[in-house]
């Protein structure tokens, strides 16, 4: 009886034992999946994250304006199907921006889902890629109210010169 009673507690203790280590696999991955999708915007996805900074350092800030990020030059490669461009929306600002990223002939390469301030991203999904070449791109920032009615505000062209080699 000893051997018996000595084989159902190893037994049961195996059985804790993997039922603790189900439990934490299960924790583990639940909050790994815990994060908010992103939204599908126009046929893309793009990762929006608070706390997107313009990277830029001494920002004037004036309270009764809106702060538009500007861009001089942006590279990728051919082929590439995203673009290393920070676009957002700036904490300080008092509205939200819808952002479409376009090239000079109205070729839209990815519109934004609602920026509240302090939120961007910085890779930039593109719905095509490009050839080889010198491109003169914008972002257009299309300022809302940030009540629930979204009303338009004002919007601001960013050009800059997108080079694909």
């Amino acid at each position: 009886m000893d051997k018996l009673k000595k084989n159902s507690i190893i037994a049961a203790g195996v059985i804790l034992l993997i039922a603790v280590l189900i439990a934490i696999g299960v924790f583990v991955s639940g909050s790994l999946h815990d994060e908010k999708e992103p939204e599908n915007t126009n046929g893309v996805v793009g990762i929006v994250s608070d706390g997107w900074s313009t990277g830029l350092d001494d920002q004037p800030t004036e309270s009764a304006s809106i702060q538009i990020p500007g861009y001089s030059m942006a590279e990728m490669k051919e082929g590439d199907t995203s673009l290393h461009l920070s676009i957002g929306n700036p904490e300080d600002n008092s509205c939200g921006f819808y952002a479409t990223l376009m090239l000079e002939d109205g070729t839209v390469l990815y519109e934004s889902e609602l920026l509240a301030p302090g939120y961007g991203l910085t890779e930039i999904p593109l719905s095509e890629t490009l050839q080889k070449g010198e491109y003169t791109a914008v972002v257009l920032f299309q300022c809302v109210t940030l009540d629930d009615a979204h009303a338009p505000l004002n919007s601001a062209e960013s050009e800059f010169t997108l080079v694909v080699k």
